[in-house]
């Protein structure tokens, strides 16, 4: 849940609103001081160490019941392998962190968050009234939603694979969590979240509907997501929770020192890149454009204070590494330069980098459950 929603809520809601949007935002602020302190962390200290070569899946789930407190863990709910319990929130969590399992691992062969197997924990009914849902570098954890704006948060499946991939970039990417560099992070955590959603419906990148978190805005709210990568700024105009501020274009930057410096807000320019170039390379959006974005981010060449024009430039180089100097590397810098981030072909066209360095790129692979 990006803070200004909440700041919106605040200052326009009923008491009770606002009472819940206050206490939501002081927990976030502490969760986000933290991804910004241990955020851009030196390259050497973030990428992960790669473990045995693992040929079976090592797919862990707990979930939780935090029975509406915030005393973490809870008690455990369901198991790895346990049938559906009844109860939503569980059974929900189960699924969603399974399907982010499962995208990584089918598809680029990378066993869970780390890359070395590490349990999935999910700790749901957390608080009373939480409006939101936030990976702690150990956990996800879930609210309830306050049942007036907001319904349970984990109805959305693209939200478990959106925190759950602030986790791969703590681990391969050291981007800092502040300006372009942390709408970044935010941006990854989006296009991996939708993909994740986007593989658990089997939908074509022209099928989905690039929406990050429908099903979260109660009846009682104008909007149908918090966010629209295919259309940043569209996704709600309410009287409660303000016009959706993302922009599409780069020329509509948001200079702003509030969360971090716009992360949540500039990641919109991004998000319609990643949504073009996805779109224009056909079928599935996780087969080439999300392959390329994970090869830009375990480039070692990605630099904690990283600019959208550096980011972009390296997923030129990464597709041309990838699939050669042809229509894919094309599609992917029109849609850059759609947004108004201008990839000149000589700077993009750099060498990738060199053997000693170079980790083997991630590939399509079978794998076994």
């Amino acid at each position: 849940m990006p803070p200004y929603i909440n700041r919106r809520i605040a200052q326009n809601g009923s008491p009770q609103q606002r009472a819940k949007a206050l206490r939501t935002l002081s927990v976030d602020t502490t969760l986000r001081s933290i991804r910004l302190s241990t955020s851009g962390a030196p390259q050497a200290a973030k990428r992960m160490i790669p473990g045995p070569m693992v040929v079976e899946s090592q797919k862990l789930r707990t979930i939780y019941d935090v029975k509406n407190t915030e005393a973490l863990p809870g008690t455990v709910a369901r198991k790895e392998g346990d049938d559906d319990v009844g109860d939503a929130a569980v059974d929900e969590a189960y699924v969603g962190l399974g399907a982010t399992y499962d995208l990584y691992w089918d598809v680029y062969g990378r066993n869970s968050i780390d890359g070395n197997g590490m349990p999935l924990n999910g700790h749901v009914h957390y608080g009373s009234g939480y409006d939101n849902a936030f990976w702690d570098g150990e956990r996800m954890v879930f609210g309830d939603g306050d049942g007036e704006l907001f319904n349970r948060f984990t109805i959305a499946v693209d939200i478990m694979g959106h925190e759950l991939a602030h986790g791969v970039t703590e681990h391969e990417g050291p981007l800092a969590y502040f300006s372009q560099a942390g709408a970044l992070n935010e941006h990854l955590s989006d296009c991996f979240g939708s993909l994740v959603k986007q593989r658990l419906l089997n939908q074509t990148a022209d099928q989905a509907d690039w929406l990050i978190g429908a099903g979260l805005l109660s009846d009682k709210v104008q909007g149908k997501a918090l966010r629209s990568m295919k259309d940043p700024g569209t996704a709600f105009d309410d009287q409660v929770l303000g016009k959706d501020p993302q922009p599409a274009l780069m020329k509509d930057f948001v200079n702003t020192w509030e969360d971090n410096g716009g992360v949540h807000i500039n990641s919109g320019i991004p998000n319609k890149a990643f949504c073009i170039a996805a779109t224009n390379l056909k079928g599935y959006a996780w087969e080439k454009a999300g392959l390329i974005w994970l090869e830009t981010l375990r480039d070692p060449r990605l630099k904690p204070n990283a600019s959208f024009l550096s980011f972009a430039r390296l997923t030129v180089t990464a597709t041309v590494r990838l699939y050669g100097s042809g229509d894919e590397e094309q599609i992917v810098r029109d849609a850059w330069n759609q947004v108004g981030i201008k990839v000149s072909k000589e700077r993009a066209g750099q060498p990738a980098w060199t053997p000693q360095v170079q980790k083997q790129a991630a590939q399509p692979v079978e794998r076994k459950h």
